[in-house]
């Protein structure tokens, strides 16, 4: 089994460049073991989640890490924070672009007009660099949120690019299955029956970087923190004693669930899952988006359902013009079990 075997063709305009104004109502193409692919939206989750459901989400808050500035020579610097945004002035750093000299300073401007300085202290290998702020807590003020490579247009809302129940700041990206959720969906779904069960799986940089090992038993991802705290152990352990179901919203949601079955419940993971792979949890299902071509994300969803049945749902997806990737429209994979 090779990377190759997980590609196809997306026309470029299905590629979603803004939210809907209405989170809830995105599109949703439902996936079944067999059968025809089923076409509704996102609030027929009403009808497919049941009382005693557990649905596990994740709460991470994604990061204001992105400083857009000028170099001393007045070209342009585009800088992503990859540490932690508390660690003290000293952060890690990617600059995009041409190298950077050691010893330069960069700087930028918040919409306010306070201004950030940051020197650069050592090169790291590649675009990564060590680089020393003048104060770190002017950051939140003059940064953004990053957004994937793909998505050219600024957000009108920062907000867009957040769940709305994203509470633990840590993230480099959204987890994007969670972005379809309304406080009134939500709520409905809780006054049907349904138990929302937060984790933690902070978004790195794995999300945007390209698998580059065709054979994918010599794939390792970047490491990313992960943490289910004892109310929702609680949760899980008791839905599982009792044989209910237990849904996922996206693939992050899988991932931290997964690696705390390994043993522990905090930690860091580079769990990997492609097709093959023997799930620890009994998934009824999982809420997710619309991946990118040979990407880690699509391949935990053949891995979770079979690709000889997601590649048919991508290309009835593209056919009908479905919205793809982090702003684009839902599917829901229901296992039956």
């Amino acid at each position: 089994m090779n990377l190759s075997d997980f590609d196809f063709t997306l026309p470029p305009d299905l590629i979603a460049q803004e939210g809907l104004a209405v989170r809830d109502q995105a599109r949703m193409l439902v996936v079944r073991p067999s059968g025809p692919f089923e076409h509704g939206g996102v609030r027929d989750l009403l009808n497919h989640f049941s009382r005693g459901d557990v649905v596990v989400i994740n709460d991470t808050r994604v990061s204001r890490a992105r400083l857009i500035g000028r170099k001393e020579t007045g070209g342009k610097a585009d800088c992503l924070i990859v540490s932690d945004l508390n660690s003290g002035e000293e952060k890690d750093v990617l600059l995009r672009g041409k190298a950077f000299k050691t010893g330069s300073t960069l700087t930028f401007e918040g919409p306010d007009g306070v201004t950030l300085s940051a020197k650069i202290t050592q090169w790291l290998g590649g675009a990564k660099y060590k680089a020393m702020f003048s104060d770190a807590s002017l950051i939140e003020r003059c940064a953004r949120l990053p957004l994937p490579p793909y998505i050219k247009k600024n957000l009108s809302e920062e907000t867009r690019y957040q769940t709305v129940y994203a509470k633990q700041e840590g993230s480099l990206a959204a987890p994007t299955a969670g972005l379809h959720f309304t406080p009134q969906l939500m709520q409905e779904l809780k006054d049907k029956g349904v138990v929302f069960a937060p984790v933690t799986l902070h978004v790195g940089l794995g999300t945007f970087a390209p698998i580059r090992t065709e054979n994918l038993e010599e794939v390792e991802l970047h490491t990313e923190y992960f943490s289910v705290n004892p109310e929702t152990r609680n949760v899980i352990n008791l839905a599982l004693k009792e044989k209910r179901r237990i849904f996922a919203v996206g693939t992050t949601s899988v991932r931290c669930l997964e690696s705390a079955m390994d043993g522990s419940w905090e930690g860091w993971t580079r769990l990997f899952i492609y097709p093959g792979y023997k799930f620890k949890m009994p998934w009824a299902g999982m809420l997710t988006n619309f991946h990118l071509p040979k990407s880690s994300l699509l391949l935990l969803v053949a891995a979770l359902t079979g690709w000889e049945r997601i590649l048919p749902a991508y290309l009835e997806a593209i056919e009908r013009k479905y919205r793809f990737y982090s702003l684009g429209d839902a599917m829901l994979i229901l296992r039956g079990i």
